[in-house]
C-alpha cells in the first residue's frame, strides 16, 4: 500500500493544545462542511473536556457543537475522544455512560482513549463498556522516555494491547519526545508486537520533530496519521496537513486528502485566530530541556499562570526543574492527564513553599495510594511515600471508595426526573448554576465563511466605532456605509 490516509485532529486536539478550547461553536459550524470535502478517513470532533469549559466560560451549550455540527458531515467519519471514566472526585461514572450513550445517538461510534499507565488490564473493562453502547474505541499506546520506558516495554505493552482486541491502537507521543533516530528502532517493535490491529500515530510539535517522526513512520509502513489544519497545527499540536501531504508524495507516496479543499479551510481558521486573539500554531524551536521534566506545552502556560498569581513567575523554571525530580519519586509516570498535571501542581508548591512536600494536594495523596492507578504507589520511592502519607488528610483518603451512584440516584442529584440527559451530563460536569448562566446568554454567536470575503469586510468595518462613514469602491460594485446619529 502506498496510500497515505489521514485522521484531522484540528477541531480536538488543535484547539484544546493550542487555543486552549476557546475555538466557538460559531467558528466550527461557519467551515464545517467545507472540511467534510477533504476526504479524511477520520476526524476527531470533540472532548469530554469541552462539557466545562463551553458552558462555565464561553456561555455556550456544547450539545450544540454535536446536534448542529454532526449535521454538516456527511463523508467523515467523526471520533470521539474520551471514555467510560474521569474525575472519580466529582463525576460518577454512571454520567459518563448517559453521556455515550448520547454521543453515539448523534452518530458517533469510534472513540480514542487511553489509561494513563498503559495498563490494558484495566482498559479492557472500559472498551467492552463502550463496545455494549454502540462505541468503538481506539486504544492509545503512549510513548514516554525513562528508564523504565524500554524496548522490552512497548513491546509487551503492544502485546497486551492488542490482546484486549481494540478497533485499533494509536501510538502516541503526547510530548513530542519521540526522535527520528528512536522511531526508526521503536516503530518496528511496535508493528510487530500489535499483530493485525490496525495502527495509528499521533504526535505532538512540542520539540519540532514530530513531522521527521512522521515521515520515518511513512517509511516503515505506519500511513495511518494523525495531522491539523494550520494555524491550528504545529506548536503544542499536530503536523500540518500541508507539510506531512507534501513529503509523503515526494517519498512517492500518495496522500489520500484534497488539499484544494484544505485552503479555504485554512484560511477561515487564520481569521478567526486574528479575530478573536487565538494563538498561530508555529514550529517551535528545539528545546532540549522538555526531556528533562517533559511537561506537556499546554500545561506550561497553566504553570505560569499559577505562579503569576502569586508574584512568582520568575520561578518557572525551577518549578519545571522540580517536574522532573518529582516525577523520578514517583515512578516515572507518563505525563499526560491527569497525572502530569498532579505533578505539575504538586512542584508548583513545592517552589512555592520553599520546602518540598510540606504541602500536598489532594491528588498527590490520592496518587501515592494508587487511586490514579496502582504503579503509581508501587513505583514511588518509599521515603517519598511516608512524607506524604504521614498527615490527617492522608488517612481521610486511604478508606476512599467511588460513589458508584446508579443512573437513577444520578438523576436525582442533578436535578430529578424533568431534567433530560443532556442538561444531566451538563450539570454534572459544570453545576447548575453555570447551566442555568449559559442557558440565559442565549444562541451562540455566529461566523460567517471565510469564503465571503467581502461579508467579512463589510461586518468588520462595521463594527469599528471610530468610522463614521466607509466607502467600497470596485469594477462593477459601490457601496457605501454610514452610521447616523439618532440622538
Amino acid at each position: 500500500m502506498r496510500e497515505v490516509h489521514f485522521i484531522d485532529t484540528t477541531l480536538r486536539d488543535g484547539n484544546q493544545s493550542l487555543w486552549a478550547l476557546n475555538m466557538r461553536t460559531g467558528a466550527m459550524l461557519a467551515i464545517a462542511g467545507q472540511m467534510d470535502q477533504a476526504g479524511f478517513e477520520s476526524m476527531e470532533f470533540f472532548v469530554t473536556a469541552m462539557f466545562k469549559k463551553y458552558v462555565r466560560e464561553h456561555k455556550e451549550n456544547p450539545w450544540d457543537w454535536l446536534r448542529l455540527g454532526t449535521k454538516r458531515f456527511s463523508k467523515t467519519q467523526l471520533r470521539w475522544h474520551g471514555g467510560l471514566h474521569g474525575s472519580f472526585e466529582k463525576i460518577p461514572d454512571s454520567v459518563y455512560h448517559i453521556m455515550v450513550e448520547r454521543a453515539v445517538s448523534y452518530g458517533f461510534t469510534l472513540t480514542r482513549t487511553s489509561n494513563s499507565w498503559n495498563d490494558y488490564t484495566e482498559f479492557k473493562e472500559e472498551i467492552d463498556g463502550l463496545k455494549k453502547i454502540g462505541m468503538e474505541t481506539i486504544a492509545n499506546l503512549i510513548y514516554s522516555v525513562s528508564p523504565r520506558h524500554t524496548d522490552e516495554y512497548y513491546a509487551e505493552k503492544a502485546r497486551e494491547a492488542a490482546a484486549i482486541r481494540p478497533y485499533g491502537i494509536c501510538f502516541k507521543d503526547v510530548g513530542g519526545l519521540l526522535t527520528p533516530e528512536r522511531a526508526r528502532t521503536l516503530i518496528p517493535i511496535i508493528q510487530k508486537n500489535v499483530g493485525d490491529v490496525p495502527l495509528e500515530f499521533h504526535g505532538h510539535c512540542n520539540s519540532g520533530q514530530a513531522p521527521l517522526c512522521y515521515l520515518e513512520a511513512i517509511k516503515l509502513g505506519l500511513t495511518r496519521l494523525h495531522t491539523a489544519v494550520p494555524p491550528l497545527a504545529n506548536g503544542s499540536s499536530q503536523p500540518s496537513i500541508f507539510n506531512v501531504a507534501k513529503n509523503a508524495r515526494a517519498l512517492g507516496y500518495t496522500p489520500v486528502v484534497d488539499e484544494k479543499a484544505l485552503e479555504p479551510v485554512e484560511r477561515h481558521f487564520t481569521f478567526v485566530a486574528k479575530r478573536d486573539g487565538l494563538p498561530i500554531g508555529r514550529p517551535p524551536e528545539y528545546d532540549y530541556s522538555i526531556y528533562l521534566h517533559q511537561v506537556p506545552g499546554g500545561m506550561i502556560s497553566n504553570l505560569r499562570h499559577q505562579l503569576r498569581l502569586v508574584g512568582m513567575e520568575d520561578k518557572l523554571p525551577a518549578t519545571l526543574e522540580e517536574c522532573g525530580r518529582i516525577r523520578a519519586e514517583w515512578g516515572y509516570p507518563i505525563m499526560v492527564t491527569p497525572l502530569s498535571q498532579y505533578v505539575g501542581s504538586q512542584a508548583a508548591i513545592n517552589v512555592i513553599v520553599g520546602e518540598r512536600y510540606k504541602e500536598v494536594t489532594d491528588q498527590t495523596i490520592q496518587y501515592t495510594l494508587g487511586l490514579w492507578g496502582k504503579e503509581g504507589a508501587e513505583l514511588m520511592e518509599p521515603n517519598v511515600k511516608d512524607k506524604i502519607l504521614n498527615r490527617p488528610r492522608a488517612r481521610e483518603w486511604a478508606g476512599w471508595q467511588p460513589s458508584g451512584l446508579s443512573i437513577q440516584e444520578v438523576r436525582q442529584k442533578y436535578g430529578g426526573p424533568g431534567v433530560s440527559d443532556e442538561e444531566l451530563v451538563l450539570r454534572a460536569f459544570a453545576g447548575e448554576d453555570a447551566v442555568k448562566a449559559m442557558q440565559a446568554a442565549g444562541a451562540p454567536r455566529e461566523y460567517l465563511s471565510a469564503s465571503q470575503p467581502l461579508v467579512w469586510l463589510v461586518e468588520e468595518l462595521a463594527s469599528k466605532k471610530e468610522y463614521t462613514q466607509v466607502y467600497i469602491r470596485k469594477p462593477g460594485l459601490s457601496l457605501t456605509l454610514e452610521k447616523k446619529n439618532h440622538a
